[in-house]
């Protein structure tokens, strides 16, 4: 029997298990999926670009399941009331051909994203970082926020976006949790000054320079998670020339990603190879290290064999109810009203 994870199911899921141990379990998963690289079919995402944004789909199989996921990213969504990103996705059976699972993964794709930061941050940011920067604090931010402060210890985040509502949106949603310090920066520089990570999510179809040389501190680790597609940036070329950059799969971030901006040869190094030891992470203290990251299908899949319209499209986090480090399973009852629009 196909089972399929609607809204309401999955925002019930994630919050009997608490979003922290969501995004920890999804971690696990995503780290041992990377370390079998090699059992994957892969290849680069099919994606149809239009005028406002973009169509993509995103497949990967191993042996035994085949999984894809549907998703779009039109920034002019905002303004139009919807939300930027939505996604859906199955799992199949590879001997037979049979769906095994259909879901919504619009809130799960925020998750999962968070939980690849994560799992690239612990092999190449210094151990004691304690502050990040966090530019654009749209739909995506709450995620990246939680996931470094409760996995990684992250205890001050500085936070900025040209869009004064979504900073507060996001310092808002974060007020639950106490330990965690947000401070409200009037500039991209301010913010990243003497961070010890630097995280991009912005949602601009354009080729932007948000981060630019001279923001660059020894020992930095930036993850860059907004330049996702073809003509889509956020670092300065001369930033990525500046560090070791790591990247998921170089066919599709080579098309995709921030490097998209370098010559073919520019060297990177895939992720897979990092986690399994056959390549460095950090090499010093003071190297400066980039996960261009675009999002890759095994990401999916990891999210798809672990385991929402919002009445706000910019604010997704509002789908996880009242979640914090002191409350792991926040009322379902609010979640419930907002799936289902009571």
């Amino acid at each position: 029997m196909t089972r399929f994870l609607d809204v309401p199911a999955t925002s019930k899921l994630i919050n009997r298990l608490g979003t922290p141990r969501f995004l920890n379990e999804l971690v696990d998963a995503l780290h041992a999926d990377y370390l079998r690289w090699d059992d994957f079919d892969k290849s680069p995402r099919v994606a149809c670009h239009s005028r406002d944004g973009v169509i993509e789909l995103m497949p990967v199989a191993d042996s035994q399941m085949f999984a894809f996921k549907y998703v779009n990213g039109h920034p002019v969504n905002a303004a139009r009331g919807i939300h930027t990103v939505m996604a859906f996705g199955a799992l199949a059976d590879v001997e037979t051909g049979y769906p095994l699972l259909l879901a919504e993964l619009t809130l799960t794709t925020a998750l999962r994203t968070a939980a690849t930061s994560v799992l690239v941050a612990k092999a190449l940011a210094r151990p004691e970082s304690s502050k990040m920067a966090l530019i654009g604090n749209g739909a995506q931010s709450e995620f990246q926020a939680i996931a470094f402060h409760t996995l990684m210890g992250i205890d001050e985040i500085r936070v900025f976006d040209v869009d004064e509502q979504a900073t507060a949106k996001l310092m808002l949603n974060l007020s639950v949790f106490p330990a965690l310090r947000i401070v409200r920066a009037a500039s991209t520089d301010e913010a990243v000054r003497g961070a010890d990570i630097v995280t991009t999510v912005t949602a601009d179809k354009t080729y932007a320079t948000i981060v630019t040389p001279d923001m660059i501190e020894p020992g930095m680790h930036l993850n860059a998670v907004g330049g996702d597609c073809p003509g889509k940036t956020e670092l300065h070329a001369d930033v990525l020339r500046m560090g070791r950059v790591i990247v998921e799969y170089e066919p599709q971030t080579r098309i995709e990603g921030d490097i998209q901006q370098l010559p073919a040869d520019f060297p990177v190094t895939e992720l897979w190879r990092v986690l399994q030891g056959k390549a460095a992470g950090r090499e010093s203290a003071s190297q400066v290290t980039v996960f261009d990251s675009v999002g890759f299908a095994l990401e999916d899949y990891s999210a798809l064999r672990y385991l929402p319209p919002a009445t706000d499209p910019k604010n997704l986090f509002a789908l996880l109810g009242k979640s914090s480090e002191t409350e792991p399973e926040p009322a379902l009852a609010q979640v419930e009203a907002i799936a289902f629009g009571r």
